[in-house]
């Protein structure tokens, strides 16, 4: 199966007009110790060590195979139901999470401002305990990162970060499968980041070193990225070997890049800040002019959706845009991050004879 995964990628890509192959699918030496994710809550990449996202993206990259391209019926989450709460609206999390956990046979709950108050007409305390007696696990798209912990901390379900302020880490695993599908490794690959010190940002900055990934970070002066983010991914940086540079000139952080990336300059629950905002990111929208100083491989991402002041069409529109695989992969790992939680059965069988590791080794 993994030679077949081998080669549906490289003919993906020579479709998509890539000179990449997938090179890095091998056998090796047998993995000690099973990865365990069973009933773990999804808040921050920052709780997982390079191994167990390797884990993840392999598992996602196994699904989207045997499902998208084998046919495979898999219920394997059949008489499991999924609190989705959406304090903020969203296109690919919703169309992600309800496609995939309902392709595993299992039913997904909708809930929006209108359906539940987060802390207001009733405590989080409270709300976790009545998910936890209804559903099997929460995905919570929200506002706060401190309203998911307290709702991790008083949960006995799994609980999911569809979003918050402060890290959005199912939208890097879709980026990290993507990258992976491109490359055929991420070990190595300079990740240039332009644009605000934002949620996704952060959720890059927590697990780019884990892969052996460089980060190069251009954001206007007062966008930075959180400082104590910062000071942990310094030290992740320095214990995988990899560089992490933080600067405010974008046309810098691109030179050399691999993968160059941008998201919105103003979030939801930013709109006050639109005029200031616009005039603080002048000169950050990604462009021809400043691909050329990428690397001769380059590609670029974005989360979606876009404006055309954070990217030209030129970019977003070109062979070198892999946005919309990127959107893609997002219904593939996020089923992944619900099966963990809630089946005690294998959906594919973890080497048990060779160690199957293509991301960043």
């Amino acid at each position: 199966m993994l030679f077949n995964l081998r080669i549906l990628l490289n003919k993906a890509a020579l479709r998509n007009g890539h000179s990449f192959v997938v090179r890095n699918y091998r056998c090796g030496q047998p993995l000690q110790n099973k990865v365990q994710l069973k009933g773990r809550d999804l808040l921050t990449l920052k709780n997982f060590t390079g191994e167990e996202i390797k884990y993840m993206l392999w598992l996602s990259a196994d699904l989207k195979f045997r499902i998208k391209q084998k046919r495979e019926y898999l219920p394997l989450l059949q008489g499991k139901s999924l609190g989705m709460i959406f304090e903020k609206r969203s296109t690919r999390t919703r169309l992600s999470t309800e496609t995939g956990f309902a392709l595993l046979g299992g039913h997904p709950c909708f809930l929006t401002t209108q359906d539940i108050h987060l802390g207001v007409n009733e405590s989080l305390m409270d709300t976790a305990r009545v998910l936890s007696s209804m559903t099997d696990a929460v995905l919570a798209r929200v506002y706060k990162q401190s309203d998911l912990d307290i709702l991790a901390k008083e949960a006995s379900i799994p609980i999911i970060n569809g979003l918050s302020d402060l890290y959005h880490p199912i939208q890097i695993l879709a980026d990290y499968l993507t990258l992976q599908e491109h490359y055929g490794s991420l070990k190595g690959l300079t990740l240039s980041w332009i644009g605000d010190g934002n949620n996704i940002l952060h959720s890059i900055m927590m697990s780019a070193a884990k892969f052996g990934m460089h980060l190069q970070v251009a954001t206007p002066k007062g966008y930075e990225p959180d400082p104590s983010i910062t000071k942990l991914a310094e030290q992740y940086a320095k214990e995988n070997s990899t560089k992490l540079s933080l600067m405010n000139d974008p046309l810098e952080a691109a030179r050399g890049g691999n993968v160059l990336i941008t998201d919105t300059w103003i979030s939801m629950g930013q709109e006050e800040e639109k005029k200031k905002r616009l005039q603080a990111f002048q000169g950050y929208q990604v462009t021809m002019k400043m691909a050329k100083v990428a690397a001769s491989d380059w590609t670029f991402l974005h989360c979606l959706p876009r404006k055309p002041e954070e990217v030209d069409d030129e970019v977003f529109y070109s062979p070198r845009s892999l946005v919309f695989p990127e959107a893609e992969n997002r219904k593939w790992t996020i089923m992944v991050s619900k099966k963990w939680g809630l089946e005690d059965r294998e959906f594919s069988v973890w080497p048990p004879t060779w160690s199957f590791m293509p991301f960043g080794k």
